[in-house]
């Protein structure tokens, strides 16, 4: 029996994983210092916020072309909230362990991503 067809992006594993990247990381920045850390904060959840809105807006795009550009920009900004969270951990906005789930988090965002990109691909494959 073949999966039932995806038709919102909603239904994306993608984008629901980075719909949780981006509750985790405002959470993040709800306490303590984190609050008051402007620059870091604003960085932080706007990474967050384009993983999540390029999963959608690839996802509503027509041609491939636009589609992978779309992916590529999500996985993208996946990357450069792995990177942030290391500075989250370093100035203490998130313990070891919150790190880990954080670090957890993201990768699992970056691999649903990758694997739109990877069947973004093999559909206009000829």
């Amino acid at each position: 029996m073949m999966a039932d067809k995806i038709e919102t992006f909603e239904q994306l594993e993608a984008w629901k994983s980075a719909r949780e990247l981006v509750r985790s990381v405002y959470d993040t920045f709800r306490r303590g210092a984190a609050a008051r850390d402007f620059g870091l904060r604003d960085q932080a959840q706007r990474a967050a916020v384009s993983a999540m809105t390029n999963n959608a807006e690839g996802f509503e795009r027509l041609h491939p072309a636009e589609k992978l550009q779309f992916y590529n920009v999500a996985r993208a900004s996946c990357g450069e909230v792995f990177s942030l969270s290391y500075v989250m951990l370093d100035v203490e906005f998130l313990s070891p362990v919150e790190h880990q789930q954080h670090l957890t988090l993201i990768s699992q965002t970056g691999r649903l991503i990758s694997g739109l990109l990877r069947s973004t691909r093999a559909r206009t494959a000829y």
